[in-house]
């Protein structure tokens, strides 16, 4: 059984995989990212569907609260995917404390990107949650 902090992280590689390859088939992709044998856990098609789902509103968000002169495009496809599902986290997952889903957040990209993609991803979702 997979804790929330795994099953984020497993929600990453799978939206990862999936913005590579969009045709892939969701089902092999979760087996591919889970532990051999491991079920499918609930939360984990929450995440991955609720972010394909509102993926469109969510980059309208984050756009909003970039720089002058920044898109969505350049940012890197890590940095993107980390940003939707932790803003997908802070808007539509009420069970979830909002620091909580931005803690996560900064802590997969210090995984799986770096020290300054973390601040960044911190100072964009920190807009969305209340001090």
């Amino acid at each position: 059984m997979l804790d929330r902090h795994d099953t984020r992280e497993a929600a990453f590689k799978v939206l990862f995989a999936l913005a590579t390859n969009p045709d892939a088939d969701r089902e092999t992709v979760y087996q591919e990212v889970l532990p051999e044998g491991a079920a499918t856990p609930d939360y984990l098609v929450t995440l991955v569907d609720g972010v394909l789902a509102k993926q469109p509103e969510l980059d309208e968000q984050i756009q909003g609260k970039l720089k002058a002169g920044w898109t969505l495009a350049r940012l890197s496809k890590t940095d993107l995917i980390l940003l939707r599902l932790g803003l997908y986290e802070i808007t539509a997952v009420a069970d979830v404390p909002n620091r909580v889903a931005v803690n996560e957040a900064i802590e997969l990209a210090k995984t799986y990107s770096d020290d300054q993609a973390a601040k960044f991803i911190n100072g964009i979702l920190g807009h969305f949650v209340e001090a």
